[in-house]
């Protein structure tokens, strides 16, 4: 963490000075976010970063969220929590989940064997593990996050859309009409620029929009319990799947805090139109059914924490933002819709809350570089592209996971089945499988021979690596924050160690020197040389051997109003064994590679580094020059709308 840049300040530095003294609620906004779930913190916390957006986020419910329906916290939402800042803060109070215990009826149709105990994740997936937290306690940071920005962002609760319209014309295009439910007969008139509905399944943006979830219901019914329990079931703080021989399965998830211990319990399926409240299911059926599923093993629950039961459903909307797809040519969007507003699904496979939060990770950087007059409107249509396209991916998904823990085996081969499928599976359940297509953020992959471990349009992979300036080892990751930047990863080739003349030396001149460079291009003057792409550079040599006064300048930046050197943007491999970063993600190491990492931590582009056409015409396809930066609010707003 750096700070002191601008002076010396004492006291917490991750509580950042207030942008405009006490924030007060506006009615004209850049971003008014509908819902406070998941997806919408994600996507306040992302814009809280930018004191120069002015952001509400509103909530039907009295206050924040008590007791979360959602746990599961998969690895590359841990990272995701890393680049937010309280990684940190879920490890610690998280169930670590390290194993898998997979259970199965006796071959004489009478009790339950331990048929397989694995490892969770694989090795090397990511410098994160799977862990399990409470919906509620990842509220808790987000809202803590955003309350210490400079924005001192906090949510509205108790207000309930009841009205949205969108007049493209207008410099504010969407006006959305709440009734205070803590004032009777009151309403709020907001007008913003845009619109994000996270406002769920019954999303009250996405009907006035016009679109629906469509998909089918798998007229499996389920029940979910937090219990207390004592049993004398051997794997009850291990992950485990239980298939029984008559009686259905129960997925057991250890909760944090050592005790409690979440349930998914399958019941009878449903019939012709029968919903699920027709059946009346109380927390004394689930805990029949649970120990029916367990015996001959006791189960003796003593508190019921929270309980529910649910349909298996997967549905998916056609688009994600309000542009049909005829006049994609001619309109950019101004109301979108993540998370469960536009998927929904079983949380057999703990994606629903991580699917959420990536949804707006995704578009919250990209509405923040068209309002900041970075990037041109055009760059909104990539959200709805790529993430309608992960979210059908996940829907397929879903529905193999949930028909394989409701099956029934005749025998042990087919009982296995479900288990290699998880075992195939993980990477995906780990959410570090998602991969975005080329697009105008996403090349194509015709240099990826010269980093084969680190995929165009996937996340960033991370390695050990030491900082060349204070020896400090760390994960590489970690210096790609939240805050909207662009980075250029340079990859030296073979004993270039930034003398004049290589490589390195080389770009690192065009980057800061020439008219063409994006980096000089896409820089607002008097503003840090790394505020927009930040460029960090790994060699190949040990950093006991390299000496910091032969780097180019780029990679010595002065900051700030004093001129000071950030010495933080150079690093060497991990000398401990199997670390080399080189090697970890097949770097060719002779000719070195140029990464291109998105500021959610997507690669999109892989490159020689040589190829300084290459570099400029990426940038050059959606980014604005540094003179729409000063652009009047009224003018940025006909860029918003010159394709109306």
């Amino acid at each position: 963490m750096q700070y002191h840049l601008n002076g010396f300040s004492i006291g917490d530095p991750a509580i950042a000075k207030p942008s405009n003294g006490e924030p007060t609620a506006s009615d004209i906004v850049d971003v008014l976010i509908v819902g406070c779930g998941p997806a919408g913190l994600t996507l306040a916390a992302q814009l809280s970063a930018f004191p120069d957006i002015k952001t509400r986020i509103v909530e039907r419910k009295s206050g924040p969220l008590e007791v979360g329906q959602a746990d599961g916290i998969a690895c590359r939402s841990v990272e995701m929590f890393e680049a937010f800042g309280f990684a940190e803060r879920v490890l610690k109070e998280a169930y670590w989940v390290n194993e898998v215990a997979f259970w199965r009826p006796n071959e004489n149709g009478t009790g339950l064997h331990r048929a397989d105990r694995i490892q969770d994740v694989e090795t090397g997936l990511s410098e994160m593990p799977h862990v399990i937290l409470s919906q509620a306690r990842v509220h808790d940071f987000y809202l803590d996050m955003m309350h210490r920005s400079a924005n001192r962002l906090v949510p509205d609760y108790n207000r309930e859309l009841v009205e949205l319209t969108t007049d493209a014309k207008a410099e504010y295009p969407v006006t959305a009409v709440f009734r205070c439910l803590d004032a009777k007969d009151t309403v709020e008139v907001i007008r913003a620029r845009f619109v994000v509905g996270c406002d769920g399944a019954r999303s009250a943006v996405r009907k006035s929009m016009g679109h629906a979830l469509k998909g089918e219901a798998a007229r499996q019914l389920w029940g979910v319990m937090d219990v207390l329990a004592v049993t004398d079931f051997p794997d009850i703080r291990l992950k485990s799947v239980i298939q029984s021989e008559d009686c259905g399965s129960i997925l057991i998830i250890p909760r944090e805090g050592g005790y409690m211990v979440r349930m998914y319990i399958e019941l009878d399926a449903l019939h012709g139109n029968e919903r699920v409240a027709d059946r009346g299911v109380t927390a004394g059926m689930l805990i029949a059914k649970a120990g029916d599923i367990l015996a001959p093993y006791s189960l003796d629950v003593k508190d019921v924490a929270w309980w529910s039961a649910y349909e298996i459903g997967q549905r998916v909307c056609d688009a994600f933002d309000d542009v049909p797809d005829t006049e994609r040519a001619i309109r950019t969007p101004h109301v979108f819709i993540a998370g469960d507003a536009c998927h929904t699904h079983s949380p057999k496979a703990g994606q629903g809350m991580n699917v959420s939060m990536a949804d707006t990770f995704n578009l919250g950087w990209k509405l923040a570089s068209v309002l900041r007059g970075q990037a041109s409107p055009d760059l909104l249509h990539s959200y709805s592209r790529e993430r309608r396209a992960k979210a059908k991916e996940l829907i397929d998904f879903d529905r193999d996971m949930a028909r394989l823990f409701s099956a029934k085996p005749k025998n042990a081969a087919e009982a296995e089945q479900f288990q290699t499928y998880f075992k195939k599976h993980g990477r995906y359940t780990a959410g570090v499988e998602t991969r975005y297509d080329p697009s105008l953020i996403t090349s194509p992959n015709d240099h990826q021979h010269l980093a084969s471990g680190l995929k165009v349009g996937m996340r960033f992979h991370s390695a050990p690596v030491i900082r060349l300036g204070d020896a400090k080892p760390l994960q590489l990751s970690q210096t790609i924050k939240a805050d909207g930047r662009w980075r250029l990863i340079i990859f030296a080739g073979a004993g270039d160690e930034g003398q004049k003349g290589g490589c390195l030396a080389t770009l690192c001149h065009y980057l800061i020197d020439d008219p063409s460079s994006p980096v000089i291009k896409y820089t607002p003057e008097g503003q840090d040389i790394d505020s927009v792409i930040d460029v960090r550079a790994v060699l190949q040599s040990s950093h006991r051997h390299l000496k910091i006064g032969t780097l180019p300048k780029l990679l010595l930046p002065t900051k700030g109003r004093y001129g000071l050197i950030d010495y933080e943007k150079v690093f060497c491999p991990d000398g401990a064994k199997d670390c080399d970063i080189f090697d970890l993600r097949g770097i060719d190491r002779e000719r070195g590679a140029l990464l291109i990492v998105r500021p959610d931590q997507f690669i999109a582009q892989v490159q020689p580094l040589n190829d300084l056409a290459g570099l400029s015409h990426f940038f050059d396809g959606f980014m604005l020059s540094q003179c729409w930066q000063f652009e009047t609010a009224s003018t940025l707003a006909n860029v918003f709308r010159r394709k109306t």
